[in-house]
């Protein structure tokens, strides 16, 4: 590795030395080039958690994938929310209605393009937070189950990813999504059963296997990382715990999703 490093400095060592550089060695400073850290796109689904993007979970991916040194776009499908919930009752608000675009523009501080212009050429790897809004309009999962049918331009991401061999992460309900597209694709949402209510949605790990999917138990600080499809997920708030715990399990999953980009 030294070898290395001194044979690529060595053009602009011997030329220093030619041109008499003051001090000589002791002068001249030869540094490692920085690599390049991975290019990641995060999808989101809308602004909160009973009709968008989970907050929080998108949050802690962002802070994650920062500290990882990743360069990260955020994106979001230019369609209308399958409804709005009013969050401090927990009920629909009848007669509104909102924009995916443009209430994940809220968490992404304005810096947001059309889920439509995402492609693999562009990006090292692909990142879904959940929240409902994975379940109500990226995919239909809230309302069909196992049934369900995929937004086309999510089902055109994953797909896209998972041909050119780039990793994919998600988290919360979001797993749900590679299950259906993806034949095969082992993911967690966590246990699959509610152990007296600590994981609430323990049901959807039946769906998951009823779709076609492989499903393993996870603790909500864990990750599964599927190998072969490259698919990384973890619990979130699949599970009813402490939010530094959804912190930790988001972080364990950005970091897998960084080490098989390979950057």
């Amino acid at each position: 590795m030294l070898a290395a490093r001194l044979a690529g400095c060595w053009p602009l060592l011997s030329s220093a030395l030619l041109r008499g550089a003051p001090g000589g060695l002791a002068s001249f400073h030869c540094s490692a080039q920085r690599l390049r850290g991975a290019k990641v796109a995060v999808v989101l689904s809308g602004c909160g958690v009973y009709d968008g993007t989970e907050i929080h979970e998108a949050s802690a991916i962002l802070v994650h994938l920062s500290r990882g040194g990743a360069e990260v776009q955020i994106y979001a499908p230019n369609i209308p929310q399958m409804h709005v919930i009013d969050h401090n009752k927990g009920q629909p608000v009848e007669a509104e209605s909102r924009n995916v675009l443009a209430e994940s523009a809220r968490i992404a501080r304005g810096k947001i393009t059309d889920l439509a212009k995402l492609t693999s050429k562009e990006h090292d790897a692909v990142i879904f937070p959940g929240g409902f809004g994975a379940a109500k309009n990226l995919s239909t999962f809230a309302v069909d189950g196992k049934d369900c049918k995929v937004n086309g331009e999510v089902e055109r991401v994953l797909t896209d990813f998972h041909k050119a061999g780039k990793p994919i992460g998600l988290c919360c309900i979001s797993p749900v999504l590679a299950a259906k597209v993806l034949p095969g694709a082992e993911v967690t949402v966590g246990h699959e059963e509610e152990g007296d209510g600590k994981w609430p949605y323990a049901g959807t790990a039946g769906a998951i296997k009823q779709m076609g999917g492989k499903h393993h138990v996870k603790e909500v600080t864990e990750a599964h990382v599927d190998t072969r499809n490259k698919v990384v997920t973890t619990p979130a708030f699949m599970c009813e715990t402490e939010i530094h715990h959804i912190f930790d399990g988001i972080g364990a999953m950005v970091k897998n999703v960084l080490k098989l980009t390979g950057k």
